[in-house]
């Protein structure tokens, strides 16, 4: 009798554990064959503004180099190194006094040939002397004054004055330091930079993405007069208040390099850039009725990009994107797809083709 309870004990133990291990293995067969909920999002065309960077550095309107016309000694320097100076403006003198001495000496040379011509005139009037003494005298003369017009010239050169308005760079010599138009470095550099210059560096492939972008005129040539507005982002990472504009872009590559150099002009009334500063230049480059498509809805298939398309039945397929620009958040594709498409946004990599899905509306 107790031999018959212990099997029926079994048995019914048997019987539980076998319901409770089918209702457990229904409910996880319901559970995988749900379909997944995956937020899927319309595609509309858009006006979108992609930003091209350059590494850039600035120069003044004009960096003028300070040279020496004659040889000698800094007597005086009347400038301090970023001080700013005006047109004229005197910056340094040079010691004259072997100069002055060739100016009398070249002086009294003019003073003896004057005296010789008057001498000979007379004689010539009188049928003395012959007409050539005379004109070989007067030569003398000239060669005198000439002689004396250069001496008192290069005594001029011995004032420094700026050729424009500016600041003063770095002065590398003091008074005493011997100069010439044959040294090294410049006296100093007068740097104007009421507008900056920044100048910057594109390859074949940038030059040829830029010109595409760029407005054309009549002649469909493009017309920098109508290129949009850049901006310059300062050494601190901040962008410059005063947007600037593309003054020349050279449309000869370098050999060398492969590269084409571009200038963007910028106001600078407030004097806060300075010439010799670097930067980044920012292009912004429209693109007119495209897509957007964030980078989370794509994979990678044999090099390519494809999304997946939501279907009427809640079906997804694969759709390869042509992708000509990247942004921030994804990339831009302009042609191949229908406006209104829906796609998968999240969760690609999860799902194949022909599954079902459970579409979250963005």
């Amino acid at each position: 009798m107790k031999k018959l309870s212990f099997i029926g004990i079994l048995s019914t133990a048997f019987l539980l554990s076998s319901c409770f291990g089918a209702s457990e293995k229904t409910t996880q067969e319901a559970t995988a064959s749900a379909p997944l909920s995956l937020k899927v999002g319309e595609l509309k065309k858009q006006n979108l503004i992609v930003y091209s960077e350059f590494s850039t550095t600035l120069e003044g309107k004009q960096n003028v180099e300070i040279w020496p016309k004659i040889s000698g000694f800094v007597q005086e320097i009347y400038v301090e190194e970023g001080q700013k100076i005006k047109k004229g403006q005197l910056l340094f003198k040079l010691e004259t006094q072997t100069l002055n001495q060739d100016a009398n000496a070249a002086k009294a040379s003019v003073s003896v040939a004057e005296v010789e011509v008057n001498k000979l005139k007379p004689l010539v009037e009188k049928g003395i002397i012959g007409e050539v003494q005379l004109e070989t005298a007067k030569a003398k003369l000239e060669q005198a004054k000439a002689s004396y017009q250069s001496v008192a010239s290069n005594i001029g050169y011995a004032r420094i004055t700026s050729p424009v308005d500016g600041y003063i760079g770095e002065i590398p010599f003091k008074i005493g330091a011997l100069v010439s138009s044959a040294m090294g470095k410049p006296l100093t550099t007068v740097s104007d930079i009421s507008e900056v210059r920044a100048y910057f560096s594109l390859n074949e492939k940038e030059l040829l993405k830029l010109k595409e972008s760029m407005p054309k005129n009549d002649k469909n040539q493009m017309d920098i007069e109508k290129a949009p507005k850049v901006t310059l982002v300062m050494i601190n990472g901040e962008e410059y208040t005063e947007l600037g504009k593309i003054a020349m872009i050279n449309n000869i590559i370098n050999s060398t390099t492969g590269s084409v150099t571009a200038r963007a002009d910028f106001d600078n009334k407030s004097n806060l850039l300075s010439s010799g500063s670097t930067g980044k230049i920012k292009i912004p480059i429209t693109y007119a009725g495209a897509y957007e498509i964030p980078q989370a809805a794509t994979i990678d298939l044999q090099g390519k990009k494809l999304v997946y398309v939501l279907n009427d039945n809640n079906t997804v397929t694969t759709m390869p994107i042509n992708i000509i620009a990247n942004t921030q958040k994804g990339f831009i594709v302009e042609k191949g797809i229908k406006e209104g498409t829906t796609i998968v946004l999240e969760g690609v990599t999860k799902i194949k083709d022909g599954m079902t899905i459970s579409p979250v509306n963005e």
